[in-house]
Order: structure tokens, then C-alpha cells, then sequence
């Protein structure tokens, strides 16, 4: 299979669903017009299917080695990353004062999409970078943001992040690495972090590592945890890369899949580091990094859906098996109505994610430009649906594509299960989607629900522009965005691990409501998308009303066995 960038899919959403216009409409993102719109996605378009789909499958079958302490990276990923760098797509939305493109987060995410959708493990190397380029925008010196910001957004360097240790997971503020001040305003920076994405490689030449540490004397938990860059290659006079720091790569992990991505442990040993932020600031200066990274995973996730439904459709188009009672068949698998159901879920959850997605992006750009506060409450909303939504949705479309493919979807050189063992960890990157929902659920809610309200509203404004012309679908969004509506009060009211135990059917619920409301207005914008409308909002909208009421159910089913119960020893 060849993949082709969905550049169509994505103008239509755009255009069509999701009025992205209203981005260009502003002082800030003026340049970005419909045509300029449609000229960058072609040319990245042009990248994706050329340059790095062919690698795809190399990285897969050719890992990332680590070799005398220097990794070395698959086959061709030179060439590609090298493609991305020379076509400005790394700074593509970073400030144009440092090199950036300064375009807005939609234009940045659509291109994202066709990035990992060609190949996810390269594409990860330039996401990283990505996180680390706004968060230095945001809290960094100006003597740091003028010799870092313009090597990283011309691709010259690459960022990591580096929260993750062995005794602290998710619970980052359980983290043991310290940073003691030098005399000259440097820090030493020393422990141990693992699971850091592109920690080591040999596309670019200096790697620059956000690393959260403590300091002496740190007050205990997130609030004692400072931000430091601490680079592979200390910068010399001249700023380029010059002696050795004391950080390197130990091992790299044996993963279920993203081979090609190498995913270091990563060693500090009294390396030197500057601080960003303030002191003990530095959780809140890595999300600014994290909230980027989870919307650009969510569409990673995104990425592997839209992948393996092509390769899917592309098999079941082809394959012929059996015949199916239908007339005017095509003699193939496509005929049946199984794989058809199949195929329609696979399209159905894609195009939910996309939009989902890509909304996301219009409000963080429209929060950015105008400063409207409904706006980046919306964007905050949207970010934790995004990136568990687009996720989800990424491993339920390959698995189901594995379906399609029947027993070839078991046997690797189909390519089918490679969609599946590459995204199946995007579920825990960047907090897992079980932290989404309790995000979504737990803060996201701290407004007594206003946000959560209003984004429904525009749910039951699609229902009522449709009820003269679909009453059917109309009545099903309707009585979809009612019942969210509901468990949004009984969220509101409810203790906080009563909220947690329903955070995850709640999330699940709400973002297929929105996808019925983008799917219903892109059918009314062209009828000849009523099928998977339909499809979407007849079917997999029944979900929609159990999970409500399982999102209510509270948590004391959850504690009802106690561990021995369980099994637990």
C-alpha cells in the first residue's frame, strides 16, 4: 500500500465543519488564507507520500541501535528527517522572530497528521521538538531563546522532554533527579530518566534535553520541581555544538513497536543545565511543552486510524472470498456486510478524531490571536478529549483493520499490524487516557461545567438545523447531547473519585456526540456524506446513553472487593 495524504478530507473539515476561516480572519494568522492553506498541505502532501512512507516499514524492520554510546538511527531516517528540517516543517508554527513560520496550530496539526501518518516513528523527533520550542518561547531567557529557539525551529537541533523515572511514573513528583547550583549560574544536573522519545540519535547535530530536577532543599512533591535544558553538546562562544556534557544515552527499550523511534534511558552525571522558569516552577513550565504534545499525539493516533483504514480498504477492495446475497457487487470482501460494518466504523471513528482534533487546534489559535477566554477554556476542554479520543480511536481503526485482513492481518509482511504495535503506546504517552478523563472530569469541570455546557450547545444547534431534513438524526444527537448534558450536573455535584471512576465512559460519550454533530453538519454541507453520518449516529451513538449512565454509577462498585478478594497474595 502507498499512503496518500488526506489533504481533501482534511480542506473539507476545515472549510466545511469546522469554519477554520475564522483563524485567518485575525491580525495574528492573516497570512494563513484558504490558498496559502492548500498550497502547504499539498507540498507537505507531496513529502509525506514521497520521502518518508517509503520509511515506514524500513524503521520497522530496522531498529534504532545503540552502538559504542551513540545511537544510530534506521536506514534512509536521515534523509527524511532531513526532508523535514530543509522545508521549514519543524518551526511551522514557531515564532517568526526566531525562524519560525508563525503559522496557526490548525495548519501545524493538519500537516502533523500527514507527517505520522507516513511515518509515526520519524514524525516523533520533530513532535518533540516542537513541545520544546513553545515551552521555551513561553518561560525561557531572552539570552536562551535567542541562541536555542532558531536552531530548533530550523530543524538544526532537536528537543526531548525528560519527566519520566523508574520510581515516578505518572506521579512526577515523585522524581529523585537533582540539580545543585554552580558558581556561574549554571546547574549540575544529575540522575536518571527513562522512556525519553529520541533521547539519542545522529540526524542533528546537538540534542537539547528539558529535564525536570530538584534542587536542594526543594520543598517535597510537584511544587519542589525546577525546569532545566541541559543539551548533549555545550554551545561554544559562537553558539555552535562544542564539548561533550555529562548526559548520554545508557540502553534503548525493546518496544511493541515505533522501532525505528529510539526511546532512550538517559543518564545525567553533574551535566551542565540552565534553568527555565522560575525556581520550583518547573511542572508548570513543562505542560506548557505537555499540552502541546497531547493534542500532537491525539493526532498521532489520528494518523494510524486514517493509515490503516486506507490499507484496509485498499485489501478488502481486492480480496474476493465467498459471495455476498447483494446485487451489483464487486465480487470482493467489500460486499459483505461485516467488513462493511467494519470498513464504516474505521471511517466513522477516523473522521470523529480528525475533527475532534483539528477543533482543538481553531481554539487554541483563536485563544492565542483575540485572548478570548471561551475560547482557551475550549481549547483546554477539547485537549484531554483530542488526545484520548484520536488515541483510542488509533488502536480500535488498526485492530479492526487487522479484522479486514483476516488471518493476513496476523502475518507481518501485510504491513497491517505494524498500525497496531505503533500505536498502541500513544494510549500512555503524554498521561495516560485514564489521567485525560480525570483531567476532563476533574479540572476541566472546576468552572462548574460552563465550558462543557457551551461546547454542547453547538451539538444541539447542528440537531436543530437538521430536524427538518434528517429528523432522525436530529432526534438521536439531541437526545445524545442531552443525556452528556446530564452527566456534566451529576459531574459537577458529585465527589471527586465518584467523578474518576466514570471519567473514561464520560469522555468516550461526549466525544461521540461531537463526532455526530461534525459528521451531521459536514452531511449537511454535502449530502453525499449522509451514509456515514448516519451510520455514525444510528450505530455507534447507542453507545452513548449506557456509557452516561455507567459515567454516573459513582465508585463504590469499584472498592466493593478488597484486595485480597481481587487475587492479591
Amino acid at each position: 500500500m502507498t499512503y496518500k495524504a488526506p489533504v481533501e478530507e482534511i480542506l473539507f473539515y476545515l472549510d466545511k465543519v469546522l469554519e477554520a476561516g475564522r483563524v485567518a480572519e485575525t491580525e495574528r494568522f492573516a497570512e494563513a488564507t484558504p490558498d496559502m492553506v492548500e498550497a502547504i498541505l499539498g507540498e507537505a502532501a507531496r513529502m509525506a507520500e514521497e520521502v518518508l512512507a517509503p520509511l515506514n516499514v524500513v524503521g520497522d524492520l530496522h531498529p534504532a541501535r545503540l552502538v559504542d554510546g551513540q545511537v544510530e538511527c534506521s536506514p534512509g531516517f536521515a534523509d527524511g528527517y532531513r526532508a523535514i528540517a530543509e522545508g521549514g516543517w519543524v518551526g511551522i508554527a514557531a515564532d517568526p522572530q526566531y525562524g519560525g513560520m508563525g503559522l496557526p496550530m490548525v495548519l501545524a496539526s493538519a500537516v502533523g497528521e500527514m507527517i505520522d501518518g507516513a511515518c509515526l516513528s520519524l514524525s516523533l523527533n520533530p513532535l518533540m521538538t516542537q513541545g520544546q520550542i513553545e515551552a521555551l518561547e513561553h518561560h525561557a531567557s531572552d539570552e536562551i531563546k535567542a541562541l536555542y529557539l532558531p536552531k530548533l525551529a530550523s530543524g538544526q537541533w532537536t528537543g526531548t522532554m525528560n519527566l519520566t523515572e523508574a520510581g515516578a511514573g505518572s506521579d512526577v513528583g515523585a522524581l529523585r533527579t537533582r540539580a545543585v547550583p554552580n558558581d556561574d549560574g549554571t546547574y549540575a544536573v544529575t540522575g536518571q530518566k527513562i522512556f525519553i522519545s529520541w533521547g539519542d540519535h545522529d540526524l542533528a547535530e546537538n540534542i537539547c534535553h528539558l529535564v525536570l530536577a530538584r534542587l536542594p532543599g526543594a520543598p517535597e512533591g510537584s511544587k519542589g520541581i525546577s525546569l532545566f535544558l541541559v543539551p548533549k553538546f555545550l554551545p561554544d562562544a559562537d553558539g555552535n555544538p562544542g564539548v561533550r556534557n555529562g548526559v548520554r544515552a545508557i540502553s534503548l527499550e525493546h518496544k511493541m513497536g515505533l522501532h525505528g523511534s529510539p526511546t532512550a534511558v538517559m543518564e545525567f552525571d553533574g551535566a551542565t543545565g540552565w534553568m527555565i522558569g522560575p525556581e520550583n516552577g518547573g511542572l508548570a513550565a513543562m505542560f506548557t511543552m505537555m499540552n502541546n504534545a497531547r493534542l500532537g499525539v491525539g493526532i498521532e493516533g489520528l494518523s494510524q486510524a486514517e493509515a490503516a483504514t486506507q490499507k484496509a480498504l485498499e485489501y478488502a477492495a481486492e480480496r474476493v472470498q465467498g459471495r455476498a446475497p447483494v446485487e451489483n457487487g464487486t465480487g470482493t470482501i467489500l460486499d459483505h456486510a461485516d467488513v462493511r460494518r467494519n470498513i464504516m466504523t474505521m471511517k466513522a471513528l477516523t473522521a470523529t478524531a480528525r475533527a475532534i482534533c483539528l477543533d482543538t487546534a481553531i481554539s487554541i489559535d483563536l485563544a492565542r490571536a483575540t485572548g478570548d477566554a471561551a475560547q482557551k477554556a475550549r481549547a483546554a476542554l477539547l485537549t484531554p478529549m483530542a488526545k484520548a479520543f484520536g488515541t483510542d480511536a488509533g488502536m480500535r481503526v488498526s485492530e479492526i483493520g487487522m479484522q479486514v485482513h483476516g488471518g493476513m492481518g496476523y502475518i507481518e509482511e501485510t504491513g497491517a499490524a505494524q498500525f497496531y504495535r505503533d500505536v498502541r503506546v500513544t494510549a500512555i504517552y503524554e498521561g495516560t487516557n485514564g489521567i485525560q478523563a480525570m483531567d476532563l472530569v476533574g479540572r476541566k469541570l472546576m468552572d462548574n461545567g460552563a465550558a462543557a455546557l457551551a461546547l454542547l450547545a453547538e451539538a444541539g444547534t447542528t440537531a436543530a438545523l437538521a430536524e427538518a431534513e434528517y429528523p432522525d438524526l436530529a432526534a438521536f444527537l439531541s437526545a445524545a447531547e442531552m443525556a452528556v448534558n446530564a452527566t456534566v450536573h451529576w459531574m459537577v455535584d458529585a465527589d471527586m473519585n465518584d467523578r474518576f471512576a466514570g471519567a473514561a465512559p464520560f469522555l468516550r460519550a461526549f466525544s461521540l456526540t461531537l463526532g455526530g454533530h461534525y459528521l451531521l453538519k459536514a452531511a449537511l454541507a454535502d449530502p453525499a456524506r449522509l451514509p456515514l453520518a448516519r451510520f455514525h449516529i444510528r450505530q455507534l451513538m447507542q453507545e452513548v446513553d449506557p456509557l452516561c449512565h455507567a459515567a454516573r454509577e459513582g465508585a463504590g462498585d469499584l472498592y466493593a472487593m478488597d484486595a485480597a478478594a481481587l487475587g492479591v497474595a
